[in-house]
């Protein structure tokens, strides 16, 4: 007798205060198994890393965002590198990839792409523009929160941008963003604990304005994010054994 067992996912988060937020909520929504892996337990010692799990035992791998800098291996030390292996060989054992902001950074990466710091911060609700034909998912608007920006790697299909940096990628089965579609409210609240007040003021925001506006945002977002996921499981990953919902896509459950 054939026996199925659940899709798995390897989700990366490089510090406790990055969770998966609604990315999470619609994988596990679609039936998938969502193991949770931190690369860094004490944010106070970001050179002192958990071992990374075997990618080998997922089918797919998300990477999500970080406080710090994809280059920046003086502070974080040298795990950066064996992470972005990690990324490289899923990507060529056409193991699905869906890298968010720094994530998306990290991939475009490994593909043969760079990172840089931004000539201009984007912090706060920005839409996306097509970058040629139909944007595949929801022009937003999405939250950006970042210093950096990437170059996409030789052969990406950028799909979206704003003024200030190339949003939306894809390569094969790999897609990277730069904005974060996983925010909801508990997820920035936990952000906004690491972020100082003088830091906020400096870009123009308090935490309780950032909290308002992810809480004005949250229900739109929901929709918008799982859009995003629906199309990289059933249009991008080439998975065939995904489960469906009952609902439409994009639509929450």
């Amino acid at each position: 007798m054939t026996q199925t067992r659940p899709v798995k996912a390897l989700l990366i988060a490089h510090e406790d205060s990055s969770g998966g937020g609604f990315v999470s909520e619609r994988l596990e929504q679609r039936g998938l198994e969502v193991h949770l892996h931190v690369v860094v337990p004490q944010i106070d010692r970001p050179d002192l890393p958990a071992p990374f799990p075997d990618r080998n035992n997922f089918d797919l791998v998300v990477v999500l965002g970080s406080a710090w800098a994809v280059y920046d291996t003086d502070t974080i030390g040298e795990w950066i590198d064996e992470e972005i292996e990690l990324i490289r060989s899923a990507h060529e054992a056409a193991q699905p990839v869906l890298g968010i902001c720094f994530g998306g950074q990290a991939l475009a990466a490994a593909l043969g792409g760079s990172v840089a710091k931004a000539d201009t911060t984007e912090l706060g609700w920005f839409e996306i523009e097509s970058t040629g034909g139909r944007l595949p998912i929801s022009a937003g608007p999405w939250l950006e929160w970042h210093h950096d920006r990437f170059t996409p790697p030789p052969g990406a299909e950028v799909l979206a941008r704003t003024d200030a940096a190339p949003q939306l990628f894809r390569v094969g089965n790999s897609v990277g963003t730069q904005f974060h579609p996983e925010i909801n409210t508990p997820l920035v609240q936990e952000w906004l604990t690491f972020a100082p007040v003088e830091y906020l003021a400096e870009h123009g925001w308090t935490r309780e304005q950032i909290a308002a506006d992810v809480a004005s945002h949250e229900d739109q977002n929901r929709i918008n994010c799982f859009q995003l996921v629906d199309w990289f499981l059933d249009d991008i990953s080439g998975l065939t054994n995904v489960n469906t919902v009952t609902a439409s896509a994009g639509q929450p459950t």
